[in-house]
């Protein structure tokens, strides 16, 4: 008998439809797999008929032959198994021989249970996207799955319960809807009252995540570079729906879900050993696995000691920060991923730290400097919105019994920043200010007359190249929007010339 049923395979963040094909044919026993199958599904054989031996089921004699359509696409993973069973259940005349409106996805284990696998809700978009009515899922990704409505997804514990269900002797439970709401976890740990002194560092994080602008600190050790950067997403806005489930993309793709956590609701926070490969920053793999760029994704990447981190690893980021997408090239095929991020850097000004400081002689000889700072390229440093010098910490600040700001007072200026943002971006897809592409610059940055003359001055004075010129006005809208100003100023102009690292004593 010939049966049919569906799946979704899955190549990077990219979802495609499968039909799983099953007849069995006279002949030798023997059980094939054709359809451009990985050594993963080639296995799924021994699973399958392990699983169909739990149900208490005869195996088949003669040949069993499977087919994964499209042929000529290649496949790969374990996800397959469960529409492989249901396949042969059809051909076998225990299920009816099509069941069109259902997608299976799932690992089979020998005793018939099944096990989670990466990717449930890209492929549970795609199914519901193709008209499917049902999915079933390993009960460990059924809340993670729930998250898409418009389509009824059912947890399968094992095999067994999956044939009752379809038998209409024991039905399974629909999994209601999952409501996605977002969660701040950082906050409760890591707060911007932690922070003493340090008034230039704080108020340069502030207007950073009001409009989305990368930042590099740079100062002496103990300045307190790293922890200002790990309180960073304390203050960024809460994230929207679009942005929980574009990150739990990212995340299920890269099997970094729990039954626990289903859905990413903060803002995540990357920070990478400077040991990091070029594979794991920007991803890679024979199947294009998502890198930390990617799984910081509508988050914070941090990038601490950063001249520490290999030059060439450091310079694959300058395209995909300006693309805000990262696209990795394989035989098998290309797979895109998202990396609209912040990206922050913490950086020493000398091997030994203490060049520029006032506190501290430095003894690394001048070219040692040199050398330091020329592990990060010019058009690397350009990338960075705002430069920041951190100063040491003084002792009436550290001693103080007085509470810093709190991260939700400044949390509140930067949402209100945000929501300025919003109205003014409406109908478009930038969210936030460092997201504005150059040929929209003048309709959104509005200078007014002194403000305008200013910025010439600067450019002229310091010899401005053509995206410091683009990235200035877009800090200094940013300031606009946290101040409340309807246009640009010559003060939000100034602004951003303070934070341009112009005048930075620790990179002249």
């Amino acid at each position: 008998m010939f049966a049919i049923t569906n799946s979704v395979g899955l190549f990077g963040m990219n979802a495609f439809p499968v039909t799983v094909e099953a007849e069995i044919l006279r002949g030798h026993t023997q059980f094939d797999i054709s359809g451009l199958p990985d050594a993963g599904i080639k296995e799924s054989r021994e699973r399958v008929r392990s699983a169909v031996s739990s149900c208490d089921i005869p195996f088949p004699t003669g040949r069993v032959l499977l087919n994964l359509a499209p042929a000529d696409v290649r496949k790969s993973g374990t996800s397959f198994d469960l529409a492989v069973f249901v396949a042969l259940m059809q051909a076998m005349g225990v299920l009816p021989p099509r069941l069109p409106e259902s997608v299976f996805i799932g690992e089979l284990g020998l005793n018939g249970t099944l096990h989670s696998v990466r990717g449930t809700l890209p492929m549970t978009m795609l199914a519901r996207s193709q008209g499917f009515r049902e999915i079933y899922v390993p009960a460990e990704n059924v809340r993670e799955a729930a998250a898409i409505d418009g389509i009824d997804v059912y947890g399968v514990e094992d095999v067994r319960a999956l044939l009752s269900h379809l038998l209409g002797e024991y039905p399974l439970s629909k999994t209601p809807c999952s409501p996605i709401e977002p969660g701040r976890i950082v906050q409760d740990i890591l707060d911007f009252s932690d922070v003493q002194g340090q008034d230039k560092a704080r108020a340069g994080m502030e207007l950073a995540a009001a409009g989305g602008h990368n930042i590099l600190l740079v100062g002496s050790p103990g300045s307190g570079k790293s922890m200002l950067a790990n309180r960073l997403p304390s203050i960024l806005p809460e994230m929207t729906r679009a942005e929980i489930l574009e990150t739990t993309n990212v995340y299920s793709v890269a099997g970094l879900l729990s039954p626990e956590e289903p859905l990413v609701t903060h803002r995540p926070f990357r920070s990478p050993h400077h040991t990091v490969s070029a594979a794991g920053l920007i991803g890679g793999g024979s199947i294009p696995a998502p890198g930390e760029i990617s799984l910081a994704h509508n988050g914070v990447l941090f990038l601490d000691e950063l001249p520490e981190f290999d030059r060439a690893t450091l310079e694959i980021l300058r395209q995909p920060l300006e693309s805000r997408e990262v696209t990795i090239s394989r035989a098998a095929g290309s797979a895109s991923y998202p990396c609209s991020i912040m990206l922050v850097a913490a950086m020493n000004p000398c091997p030994c730290g203490y060049y520029g400081s006032t506190q501290k002689k430095c003894t690394c000889a001048p070219k040692q400097v040199e050398r330091y700072l020329s592990r990060i390229s010019g058009p690397l440093l350009d990338r960075f919105d705002m430069h920041v010098d951190v100063d040491p910490v003084a002792y009436k600040d550290l001693s103080s019994k007085e509470k810093a700001e709190p991260s939700a007072a400044i949390r509140q200026r930067v949402e209100a920043a945000r929501s300025r943002q919003k109205e003014r971006f409406a109908g478009t897809d930038i969210y936030c200010n460092a997201m504005i592409p150059d040929h929209l610059l003048r309709e959104f940055c509005r200078l007014e007359p002194d403000a305008e003359s200013f910025l010439k001055a600067v450019f002229e004075r310091y010899s401005l190249s053509a995206r410091a010129y683009s990235r200035l006005q877009k800090v200094a809208l940013s300031s606009a929007d946290l101040h409340g100003n309807p246009t640009i100023t010559r003060q939000d102009i100034a602004m951003a010339v303070q934070f341009r690292g112009f005048d930075s004593k620790y990179l002249r």
